[in-house]
């Protein structure tokens, strides 16, 4: 009787297609092959037989009967149709919902064959084809919007390579255009961005000179060039030592000098070197003089000082502009124009510097010509010449190029002659008077006079917060201390106790009737008016303070 597995009586009881289980014939061991048999059955008398040994071709001969017998029913579950047509799909092609239902709906139950009819075939097919037509056209916008991206960035890329630092030919930076505007505390003679690097500049330069000569050491543009971008971090040309030359010219002696040693490799002794020597008052006992700190912060405020009436001139030139033009007192001038942009200032034009002498060098034939006449034979000579006569025809100079005028100064808009039209010229004239007036004043106010102002400016506040205060604490006098205090705390503007009090004394000056103040031993007390109208006393406040702004 033919004896089965056990593993093909736990194959029949899983679920799947089931397989006629290979039918092998029960045979006697061969002599041949001692080594098959099982070791205890030729000791033992038992009559379990020897299993025989697996199949050729199978994977699992060396693994347990369980892991043989999962890993037999999963081959056995697997079907043998091709896979499904959900694996067709590209990773970026979006799946349509009706083409996955219709795909999970064609798929097989777990151990029954896959059976596709034509209609469900021709339908999937149908929506793959739909999917990668949207896939070709997503594609296809992709490239046009990488195109158009990259046109873009082509065309934002700056042409003038003399100007990298404004991109896609804009202006400079805001930091740099607005840097007047943006200085803390009072507006006054602000120097421009540009200039206060130029000033920072010379600053660092001056150190620099200083150590270097105050231990008996040549300065060298070299040796301060790399000292200046050290310390601050920024390039320093030749160009900034003219600039520097410009604005303060008795504060360096430059010369080109040979001979001066040299630590570096791309510079030989013998080569001409721009040396910087700083100009400085003999001392009384006849030693040399030296770039003490007192003579570094000197010089400092020498150079500020020239950088503010260079930027004066253009200040003049822009009041004597306007219309009707201004004219300001240099000695009385206290702060800039408000329509005068203070940081469009042009640059400071760099003075030459020496530089080294010319030596002699053969760059046409004709100098080669006259060196090397007594070198040459006559046919050479004869050649040179003829080229030389070629070469000299088409470089002929042409005629001189006029020079571009400079940009003249920024006016101010003026109204278009259609939005004044049926104004009378005279309310204009004296319209536009008061307006320069006002100006003029604005300019020449000294900082004591702006600091009343803004005083004057918050007393109206100041005075509702007061009364609200005084019928608060239901007193008719209060200490002065108390009063302040109390403020201090109600007031929207933050300010100490000390500049509440002189805010108090101011409007104690201007309103005695209202607010008086009272001196008894070492106290000073507030006592106010309660029944006076608050309208017409912040009436009388504003008043105040337009009539001394407009002086």
């Amino acid at each position: 009787m033919e004896q089965r597995r056990v593993t093909d009586f736990f194959a029949r009881r899983r679920p799947g297609p089931r397989i006629a289980p290979p039918k092998l014939a029960c045979r006697t061991p061969s002599p041949a092959r001692p080594a098959l048999r099982a070791p205890d059955s030729a000791t033992s008398g038992s009559r379990k037989r020897a299993r025989p040994p697996a199949a050729p071709g199978r994977d699992q001969a060396g693994l347990p009967a369980r892991r043989r017998l999962r890993l037999s029913a999963d081959a056995v579950s697997s079907p043998s149709s091709p896979e499904a047509p959900d694996s067709l799909e590209a990773p970026d092609i979006p799946a349509c919902p009706s083409l996955g239902q219709k795909i999970k709906k064609s798929t097989p139950a777990a151990g029954q064959p896959r059976q596709l009819t034509s209609s469900q075939n021709q339908d999937t097919i149908s929506e793959l084809a739909s999917c990668l037509q949207r896939a070709r056209e997503l594609g296809a916008r992709v490239r046009v919007l990488k195109s158009s991206a990259q046109d873009a960035g082509e065309s934002c890329t700056p042409e003038a390579k003399g100007r990298p630092e404004e991109p896609c030919g804009e202006k400079a930076p805001a930091y740099q255009r607005f840097h007047a505007l943006a200085q803390p505390g009072p507006p006054g003679l602000v120097l421009p961005y540009k200039y206060q690097v130029l000033a920072e500049m010379f600053r660092s330069m001056d150190t620099i000179v200083g150590m270097l000569h105050n231990r008996s050491e040549t300065p060298t543009f070299a040796k301060v060039q790399r000292g200046v971008q050290d310390m601050m971090r920024r390039r320093f040309e030749e160009r900034n030592v003219g600039q520097i030359k410009t604005v303060y010219p008795a504060s360096y002696c430059f010369r080109q000098e040979r001979g001066v040693p040299t630590f570096k490799d791309g510079v030989k002794r013998s080569d001409y070197q721009l040396t910087i020597e700083p100009l400085l008052e003999q001392e009384a006992d006849g030693a040399a003089p030296q770039l003490t700190a007192s003579r570094l912060l000197q010089r400092r405020q020498i150079f500020s000082q020239k950088l503010v009436e260079h930027v004066k001139e253009h200040h003049k030139a822009f009041l004597a502009s306007l219309r009707p033009p201004m004219v300001v007192p240099e000695d009385q001038l206290t702060r800039w124009h408000p329509r005068f942009n203070v940081d469009e200032v042009p640059d400071i034009e760099p003075a030459v510097l020496p530089q080294p002498p010319a030596t002699e060098k053969l760059t046409t034939a004709q100098e080669v010509l006259a060196r090397a006449r007594s070198l040459m034979s006559p046919r050479m000579e004869k050649a040179l010449s003829q080229l030389a006569l070629r070469s000299a025809e088409p470089s002929s100079p042409g005629p001189p190029r006029p020079a571009l005028p400079d940009t003249p100064p920024a006016t101010p808009p003026a109204a278009s002659p259609s939005a004044l039209k049926g104004v009378s010229q005279d309310l204009l004239e004296r319209v536009r008077a008061k307006e320069a007036q006002k100006q003029l004043a604005q300019m020449t106010r000294c900082p004591e006079q702006e600091q009343r102002l803004q005083r004057l400016e918050r007393l109206p506040e100041l005075a509702r917060v007061l009364r609200s205060v005084f019928v608060s604490e239901r007193k008719p006098a209060l200490s002065m201390e108390v009063a302040c205090a109390r403020m201090v705390g109600s007031c929207r503007t933050a300010m100490s106790p000390g500049e509440m009090e002189k805010h108090l004394l101011l409007l104690s000056e201007l309103l005695p009737d209202w607010l008086s103040l009272h001196h008894i031993r070492t106290d000073t007390y507030v006592k106010l008016d309660k029944a006076a109208d608050l309208a017409s006393i912040t009436a009388r406040l504003a008043r105040q303070a337009r009539a001394e702004e407009g002086l």
